[in-house]
């Protein structure tokens, strides 16, 4: 699905990820501004807009994060898959990416969470989503924990 956002600084055009279950959340995100879709045990959600590395295409993505100090922290999981996200590799790539967060669209600069951050960062993620705890054990990447700064 492709679309095109309503700011008129928001990247132009954005190609929906083609998973369709991910689709479906971020064409209800952005009909409700973010009141729908509810995730499992209510974990907040974003839709996070990466830039492609090779393409540059702009590309959505519906993604837990966690609210930490007016930043976002999001989780390169891939569900425990033993690669990255495509999003996360875009991110590395391209480090300035659009956000939505209920109504609220911005640009925000992507990084890592450094070795002193993550640990805190890991377990404030953990503790919005329990299952991040298991994608880390089934994979032998470390999972990166991504935080997501508005720009100045």
């Amino acid at each position: 699905m492709t679309s095109t956002p309503t700011p008129a600084l928001a990247p132009a055009p954005i190609v929906d990820n083609p998973e369709p279950w991910v689709s479906r959340q971020i064409i209800q995100y952005v009909e409700t501004d973010g009141a729908k879709p509810v995730f499992r045990g209510g974990a907040p959600l974003l839709l996070l807009t990466t830039r492609g590395r090779s393409s540059g295409q702009w590309r959505r993505t519906c993604l837990i994060y966690g609210p930490d100090a007016g930043r976002f922290i999001v989780v390169a999981s891939l569900g425990g898959a033993p690669k990255h996200p495509v999003w996360y590799l875009n991110l590395r790539a391209h480090d300035r990416v659009w956000v939505q967060v209920g109504a609220e669209t911005f640009w925000v600069v992507a990084r890592d969470a450094t070795a002193e951050e993550k640990p805190a960062l890991w377990d404030k993620m953990v503790a919005i989503y329990s299952d991040y705890a298991n994608y880390q054990k089934k994979t032998d990447r470390e999972i990166p924990v991504v935080i997501l700064e508005r720009e100045q």
